[in-house]
């Protein structure tokens, strides 16, 4: 029982991240993809060959147990799930993520096991356990990127300023890091020390979007970098795409205060029968229990779980409007 329950976490864990991975990166619309598409041919120039971005996290540790490292080290999705967790700006390594969710599987479906004796109601409530943790990274990564959106219009403002004074853009990023507050500053002072240790001025500005792939920092580094190339006035074009970014967050908190009393209904929609049926339990146990004590209740747990997950992202789909 044990080592089935080991194998089906394993197997759903690895297709829940290639799963969320992907979700990520499809976020954006059909237009967004084709600008992105004209600004990644702009960097990558006329030969059309796209440059290799050196990762400087690459060498780092996924797990504190050497030989998980290894194992870690070999499969392609856990540098990636290292990249989620530094972009989360958690200190966890892939190895805590890993057991973290294991455990939540683990404690979960032997609990419901225990509880039920119905295997497939188990591992369906093992992997909503092991979710969880993943999903509370994904939950900090977009809460990170939303607070660098935030305060990017002051950090550019800053910029603008000191390039019209007459500074260098690598020493404006330079202050960028000493005077803005986190997440922006720091991300701004790691572009600034690589340059500052060799790497050139393309370098360092792709190694920074991709650490924040967030569409207002694709705009402005292929800005930097057809400005490097072609020329123009960078102080003028940041100033424009300041002004932007600060409409385009404006647009956003509208939509989100329009969307609020959707998303609460799907939160209560999808909450209200595991909350409901939890304070049956323990009123009346005896009676509840024939839920998962018949096979008609057993089919009816599956049934509503799988009614309130497509009910879930049916709100979710209606409620998510991309700006």
């Amino acid at each position: 029982m044990l080592g089935i329950l080991i194998i089906v976490f394993v197997a759903a864990f690895l297709i829940a991240m290639l799963l969320l991975l992907v979700a990520s990166r499809s976020k954006e619309s059909q237009q967004e993809k084709r600008i992105v598409s004209r600004l990644d041919s702009l960097i990558t120039g006329a030969s059309g060959a796209p440059e290799q971005v050196s990762d400087l996290r690459k060498h780092e540790r996924l797990s504190s147990i050497p030989w998980l490292n290894r194992l870690l080290a070999r499969i392609d999705i856990f540098p990636r799930v290292h990249l989620l967790l530094y972009q989360a700006d958690l200190k966890w390594t892939v190895g805590t993520l890993l057991l973290g969710s294991l455990a939540c599987f683990a404690g979960a479906a032997y609990a419901t096991y225990w509880r039920t004796g119905a295997i497939g109601l188990a591992i369906i409530a093992g992997l909503l356990a092991g979710v969880v943790p993943i999903g509370f990274v994904f939950y900090r990564r977009s809460q990170r990127f939303e607070a660098f959106e935030r305060i990017l219009p002051e950090a550019l403002d800053l910029i603008v300023a000191a390039l019209r004074a007459g500074h260098s853009l690598t020493a404006a990023m330079g202050m960028v890091g000493k005077e803005m507050a986190q997440p922006i500053a720091g991300e701004f002072r790691k572009c600034f020390d690589e340059q500052m240790f060799g790497s050139d001025t393309r370098t360092a500005m792709l190694n920074l979007v991709a650490r924040v792939p967030i569409q207002p920092m694709r705009i402005i580094v292929t800005a930097v970098l057809v400005q490097k190339d072609s020329g123009g006035n960078l102080a003028e074009v940041l100033d424009k795409a300041a002004y932007v970014i600060r409409e385009r967050f404006r647009l956003q908190r509208q939509v989100k205060v329009h969307t609020a009393q959707g998303r609460m209904t799907g939160w209560i929609l999808a909450l209200l029968p595991v909350v409901l049926g939890f304070g049956l339990y323990l009123t009346n146990p005896e009676n509840f229990s024939i839920l998962w004590k018949r096979p008609v209740g057993i089919k009816m747990l599956y049934a509503a779980v799988i009614m309130t997950l497509i009910g879930g992202l049916i709100i979710r789909k209606i409620v998510r409007i991309r700006v």
